[in-house]
């Protein structure tokens, strides 16, 4: 591997842009219309120019990016997360053009994309799954959810991010969610499959970070806490989780580790769970790429996700072993979207005016804005993650603060003081949070008129 062509934008391929460069490998970004002057066009060794501003005409045709690469001679294409990053079809096209995809096999992202497909195969490799099963058609999914009791989700089989799912309480509600769901799963994903699901009310969501290599060796490193999301998109995350014991921390890690051997998996893949009040835990879905939220598990871990993704994908072994991983500290994610609070917290896009970055010990920013830079409305609210680490969670919360506090950003609205509010509460201090919690803070008022 010499050439690494990185099919994303934003920080995300910016990191992955950094760890090319520590393994001396070339780079190569791919960019849209509305891309031109984005941080990493600039800092990639080559830059092409593959399609307008809208994602399905650039970061999503999995055929110009491949040309992108055949032109510039890449020997392999890192995907990021979102976009193209969990399509089995995409991966085995690189295949088949002789280019290395970084992340696991099509077979194993096919596998794993069909949460209903998941979940049976969760249940051979004894994991527990949440209660449920496939619908294809409202007397189908009446039945199931008569078997397993209100409340209940309905959710697209295909696809994540919180898309195509709808909550129901009663027969009553069914029929216009199943409708809902399917229409939702279908623009979104082109598959209108859905199952149904227990709601497991109270619940935190907990996932636990996978790595694998061709060699057939699996290991873990160990647990994110992911609970605090609004409109189940995560707003903060943190690893350890506060509130795991020894025994499910272990459970949890080993289920994890079984499923992906069980799918012969490779690279980094992250296995999610819901993790009810008596601890007793269910398998939710497999994210077949690196995630949004890694920084927090490298910096309690010391070991560079993005690395051990290049590596595997050269054909190298881990360079990590079971034995060698071990929690230090405590790490915490913020991400900083450019959303307005005052409008239902809708997209903020604009030009950074100024941009002043926090630092110290144990700070670190994964961002590609600068000032000058112009948000633009077509993709995700994102722009940067704000992670700090330090040897307790108290003290990892107090460092948040602090470099919240000397976060500055003029020109758009960001989450930085719903962030500053969070780490003041007193239930997320105690770490006793549930997946609803934010947005049942939010409904109460106390919410309103801050940034998020």
């Amino acid at each position: 591997m010499r050439r690494v062509l990185i099919a994303n934008r934003s920080e995300i391929a910016v990191r992955v842009l950094r760890a090319c460069r520590e393994l001396d490998l070339a780079t190569v970004a791919v960019y849209s219309e509305a891309d031109r002057e984005a941080l990493h066009v600039r800092e990639a060794d080559e830059a092409v120019m593959i399609g307008k501003a809208k994602a399905r005409d650039s970061y999503l045709n999995g055929e110009r990016i491949i040309a992108a690469a055949r032109e510039t001679g890449a020997d392999a294409i890192h995907p990021g997360y979102g976009f193209i990053s969990e399509s089995a079809g995409f991966a085995a096209a690189c295949e088949d053009a002789g280019i290395a995809f970084v992340g696991p096999p099509a077979s194993a992202i096919a596998a794993m994309g069909d949460k209903a497909a998941a979940r049976r195969l969760a249940r051979d490799s004894g994991v527990p799954v949440v209660p449920g099963g496939e619908v294809t058609a409202g007397d189908e999914a009446l039945r199931v959810a008569e078997e397993i009791g209100f409340p209940l989700l309905v959710k697209a089989a295909a696809g994540g991010g919180g898309r195509g799912i709808r909550t129901v309480r009663d027969t009553e509600e069914l029929p216009q969610a199943l409708a809902e769901a399917a229409r939702e799963a279908e623009a979104a994903f082109g598959d209108a499959s859905l199952y149904v699901e227990k709601l497991v009310e109270g619940a935190r969501h907990v996932e636990v970070q996978v790595m694998g290599d061709s060699e057939g060796r699996v290991v873990h490193l160990f647990e994110r806490e992911c609970s605090l999301q609004r409109r189940r998109q995560k707003l903060v995350e943190e690893a350890p989780s506060p509130a795991l014991t020894p025994q499910t921390r272990a459970a949890m890690a080993a289920a994890a580790v079984r499923l992906a051997e069980g799918v012969g998996y490779t690279s980094a893949g992250t296995v999610e769970f819901l993790v009810d009040r008596d601890e007793l835990f269910y398998f939710i879905e497999m994210n077949t790429r690196l995630q949004v939220e890694h920084g927090v598990t490298e910096m309690v871990t010391g070991v560079d996700l993005v690395r051990e993704q290049l590596l595997v994908a050269a054909g190298q072994p881990l360079e990590v072993a079971q034995e060698d991983v071990r929690v230090d500290g405590s790490a915490i994610e913020f991400r900083i979207n450019a959303e307005d609070p005052d409008n239902e917290f809708f997209p903020s896009p604009g030009t950074i005016e100024e941009l002043e970055l926090p630092g110290g010990p144990g700070v670190r920013v994964d961002t590609a804005i600068y000032a000058g830079y112009r948000v633009v409305p077509f993709y995700d609210s994102l722009i940067a993650k704000l992670m700090v680490w330090a040897p307790t969670r108290e003290q990892a919360l107090r460092r948040g603060r602090r470099a919240l506090r000397e976060l500055r950003i003029e020109g758009v609205k960001t989450t930085t003081p719903l962030h500053l509010r969070l780490v003041d509460d007193e239930r997320v201090r105690s770490g006793d949070v549930h997946t609803g919690y934010l947005e049942e803070l939010l409904a109460t008022g106390e919410g309103e008129g801050v940034a998020a």
